[in-house]
């Protein structure tokens, strides 16, 4: 299995940044997809940014041009670079990622998530 470890969450005024960390670890022999999701009070859980073993990167509507998803040379710790935020960007936020474990099975792990508020 896949634990993760988040970090970097907390509360920012509008208009400001935030980085979040998600590091992998355990066993397993390829991650195929390593990204974030978010979930406002209320609301279903949503796409934030997503990065692909060959380096494609997705993004949700309400936050492209505004978010960045990077990651180490090592493929195992991503980060999500938010700017601009908005009060609307508060959630909780989750990484998720989608492997293959030591036996070439695919499988997915969620983070416990990391508070994001965003103060007007």
């Amino acid at each position: 299995q896949v634990q993760l470890a988040e970090s970097g969450g907390g509360l920012v005024q509008a208009g400001g940044s935030l980085r979040l960390s998600c590091e992998a670890s355990g066993r397993f022999s390829i991650i195929n997809v390593m990204g974030w999701y978010r979930q406002a009070p209320g609301k279903q859980r949503e796409l934030a940014a997503v990065i692909t073993n060959d380096g494609r990167t997705h993004y949700g509507n309400s936050v492209k041009d505004r978010f960045t998803i990077s990651r180490d040379d090592t493929k195992t710790t991503v980060y999500l670079h938010m700017n601009s935020l908005k009060p609307e960007d508060t959630a909780v936020y989750y990484c998720k990622t989608e492997f293959r474990d030591e036996y070439g099975l695919g499988s997915g792990s969620w983070g416990q998530g990391t508070q994001v508020t965003v103060s007007s």
